[in-house]
Order: structure tokens, then C-alpha cells, then sequence
């Protein structure tokens, strides 16, 4: 069902935009997330949310192949992150959800707006192993505690 939601998004108010054009602001809910991850970052909100002009941003910044393959599973990488990481200063969101799916890490930046829910930023695959090296882990599903 997510999926179909994204897809529906995409087609109806971005498919036939052109570049960098500004759309009109959608906001769908993605997915509930697990009680796990929303104990590990400390918050009351369960429901992830996802905006048309996000969706745009990654259309026109991101490879056909990587934005088709994130619309067909960015609710995997929300709902079941592998990792949590808490994002670095001055970057949009507060989280970073990290999943592994077939070959490659994608990973995704969750804002937390108090009293409404979590909005994704932004998606996309980790090309460098090497990206997450200095950011914090905050949770991980090894025990559900961060590795050491």
C-alpha cells in the first residue's frame, strides 16, 4: 500500500513537471513506525509522513533508477531501519534511518515535527561506505542498543 501511495503521488503531481518547478504541497502518510524505533529516538510521534515536493526533489536530483527503486521501498527503510544515526548540525531532519536492501544502504533523514508526526526529508542510496563514519549511532536492530 505504501508503494501504490508514492506511485499515485508521483504521477498525479510530479511526472510531468518540469525541473526544479514547484509543486503543490501533498502530504501523504507513509507508514506507522515500529514501536522499537520510536523508543530509540525518544518521541511520542508514530506516523511518517511524506510531501509530493519531496518526492520532486529526489525526481529531479536523483538517477530514474535510484528514485523508482526508493518510491517501490523508501517504507521499508522508515518503517524497518537497520541503523539510526542522529543527523549533524545544520542538515534538515534530526535522524538519519539507514537500511540495507539487496547490494546497497539507503538512507533516509526524518524530521520530527512535535504533535503531527515524521516527515521525510530527503532519500537517497549511501554511494561511500564511509558517509556514516562520523555520525552518531543512535540505535541499532543488533539488540536493539547501539553497537560498541
Amino acid at each position: 500500500m505504501p508503494t501504490q501511495i508514492l506511485k499515485e503521488l508521483f504521477e498525479e503531481y510530479i511526472k510531468t513537471t518540469a525541473e526544479k518547478s514547484v509543486v503543490e504541497n501533498k502530504i501523504v502518510l507513509l507508514c506507522h513506525l515500529t514501536n522499537s524505533v520510536i523508543n530509540a529516538i525518544g518521541s511520542a510521534e508514530s506516523k511518517a509522513y511524506v510531501t509530493n515536493r519531496m518526492l520532486k526533489h529526489i525526481f529531479d536530483n536523483k538517477p530514474a533508477e535510484e528514485f523508482h527503486f526508493l518510491v517501490d521501498h523508501l517504507h521499508k527503510v522508515v518503517k524497518f531501519p537497520d541503523r539510526i544515526f542522529k543527523n549533524k548540525d545544520g542538515k534538515r531532519g534530526g535522524f538519519c534511518f539507514v537500511k540495507r536492501i539487496k547490494n546497497d544502504e539507503y538512507l533516509c533523514s526524518i524530521e520530527i515535527v512535535e504533535g503531527e508526526g515524521f516527515y521525510i526529508a530527503t532519500a537517497f542510496r549511501l554511494r561511500k561506505p564511509q558517509y556514516l563514519n562520523s555520525y552518531e549511532l543512535v540505535w541499532s536492530w543488533k539488540g536493539d542498543n547501539p553497537s560498541s
